[in-house]
């Protein structure tokens, strides 16, 4: 018998049709990946079974949990089902955590709100289900703050909140996205665990066939909101029968050219570069303490050159970022761009800054949503001695607009109008509308989905053979990174422990910690090559 079973669910908002006819089921102990690109109804899906859905939403078919029907069962009996029978890891952790509650409190809660046992009892069953996850009571007092944890930690907490209860279903939407390759790993490997631990049913949401390659039972593919594929994972990867399916799996593994480096000339050096941060007091004569977060770092970016940054969150890579862009003194060491320092004196060299630009990892935070694309992708302007005016700022607007694959029409939308993919297109075409000499792209590619990823990957290489690019492309995505550079960085607790021409570095890795990271990088099955 099913766990859940769904079938001809069918979902419409406002009129609007969501879902259509999907069918899906789970046994216990089952793993089911829902894949697809953002819009195809992953989430949508989840929500319905967790009858999570926005106002204005018309639902038919049959949701059945251990046989039971959920569609259209009142909202205090789906209360108690939630936490209890079904749990849910959502994808931003920080953002499902509240910021000014423990983590012991918000474990707890889960059990109180269920009233499954009473709070003394409670606290022991937080700490044995967060010491399940990693994060034992010696190490991670339950009186910790989610500001005081790593996002993988926060992910653990939030993973501890879904099973305080041991639910039957545990739904996880996207639960790896932001995480660094050895952190992801270490989430997926834990969710296996669980599953085969507790005999749960999990439905597993990701846009990354590499992702749950290796993990999943069973993969349905879903593409506007219906499922156009499904069946047990190795014969759906060796079998693809769906176009879309195929397209799937050549964008996770997308593969680019990039022009031949020019001689060498140094544009970028960095060298011996110490950034501290002041520790706060452990008690209150003791000295304040200091963590070294770059610690003697020295390397040379050449023009015309793409070099990669790569390492685990706390490595110290923004950090690096930040010093380089001329956003934090560095304690030691030297910056220079094209000859002259980032910083003069105790002050950053605007002259230096103006050479400069970066694209973010979000594209919808890095705009202003109240102003108009033509004047967003102009922000850099203003760095410009004598900005351009008039007819020459607008062919210059359409220019760039063109260089990134949009219509110069676009200038005058709203940042809002844009997909994912689109928007971080209007960041790198601010970026270079001023020609800078250096770009400093900050996981710019991380939250975007696959089949976008590789669309942007591919603009990326245009652009290299059209405007001679010079970037540092910093990234925890090693596909991306080894696809996109001619040399990489591997950075480990401030420091950079091994570096070279990319593919020397992934096919015969010195350090042990860069044969780590490339040992916890998902990867799709060989077999899948056969049928694409």
């Amino acid at each position: 018998m099913s766990l859940l079973e769904i079938e001809n669910l069918s979902l419409a908002i406002h009129g609007v049709p969501i879902l259509k006819q999907v069918d899906l089921s789970i046994a216990p102990g089952q793993i089911v990946a829902v894949t697809g690109e953002s819009g195809s109804g992953k989430s949508m899906t989840a929500l319905a079974v967790m009858q999570l859905l926005p106002n204005g939403a018309e639902v038919s078919g049959a949701i059945r949990l251990n046989g039971s029907e959920l569609l259209n069962r009142p909202e205090a009996e789906m209360c108690a089902l939630r936490g209890a029978s079904i749990g849910m890891v959502f994808q931003e952790p920080m953002t499902a955590l509240n910021p000014v509650k423990t983590i012991g409190d918000q474990v707890m809660e889960t059990i109180l709100i269920h009233k499954a046992m009473p709070p003394a009892q409670a606290r022991v069953r937080a700490e044995e289900v967060l010491s399940r996850v990693g994060l034992p009571p010696d190490r991670f007092p339950l009186s910790r703050f989610p500001h005081e944890l790593s996002g993988g930690q926060r992910q653990r907490v939030v993973i501890a909140m879904a099973i305080a209860l041991r639910p039957k279903l545990l739904i996880a939407d996207e639960p790896t996205t932001a995480l660094d390759v050895t952190t992801q790993a270490q989430i997926l490997e834990l969710l296996k665990g669980l599953v085969s631990e507790y005999d749960m049913g999990l439905l597993m949401i990701t846009h990354d066939l590499a992702v749950v390659a290796d993990m999943a039972d069973r993969i349905t593919v879903m593409r506007h909101g219906e499922v156009v594929e499904s069946g047990a994972t190795q014969h759906l990867l060796g079998h693809m029968r769906h176009p879309y399916t195929r397209m799937l799996f050549e964008a996770s593994g997308h593969q680019v050219t990039l022009p031949e480096p020019v001689e060498p000339q140094p544009l970028l050096q960095v060298s011996q570069v110490v950034r501290d941060y002041r520790l706060p007091r452990k008690a209150l004569f003791d000295r304040p303490g200091h963590h070294r977060a770059v610690d003697g770092v020295s390397f040379t970016l050449n023009k015309g050159e793409r070099l990669g940054l790569v390492g685990e969150s706390g490595c110290g890579k923004s950090t690096l970022t930040r010093a380089i862009l001329g956003l934090e003194e560095v304690q030691s060491g030297a910056i220079h761009l094209d000859g002259q320092p980032v910083f003069t004196g105790h002050r950053p060299n605007l002259a230096v800054r103006r050479k400069m630009q970066v694209v973010f990892q979000d594209p919808y935070g890095s705009f202003n949503p109240r102003h108009r694309v033509a004047r967003l992708v102009t922000e850099p302007f203003h760095l410009l001695e004598s900005p351009p005016t008039g007819a020459e700022r607008q062919d210059r607007i359409a220019e760039m607009l063109t260089a990134v694959g949009l219509s110069p029409d676009d200038s005058g939308k709203y940042i809002h109008e844009f997909s994912g993919g689109q928007r971080q297109r209007i960041a790198i075409a601010r970026a270079l509308i001023i020609r800078p000499e250096l770009i400093l792209f900050d996981e710019a590619v991380s939250a975007l989905d696959v089949s976008v990823r590789a669309q942007i990957l591919d603009l990326l290489a245009e652009l290299c053979a059209t405007y001679d690019l010079t970037y540092l492309f910093i990234s925890h995505d090693l596909s991306v990174v080894r696809t996109i550079t001619d040399r990489v960085l591997v950075m480990q607790s401030g420091r950079i422990v091994e570096q070279g021409e990319t593919e020397q570095v992934f096919a015969d890795p010195q350090h042990r910690y860069t044969q780590s990271l490339i040992a916890a990088a998902p990867r799709l099955p060989q077999i899948g090559k056969e049928a694409v």
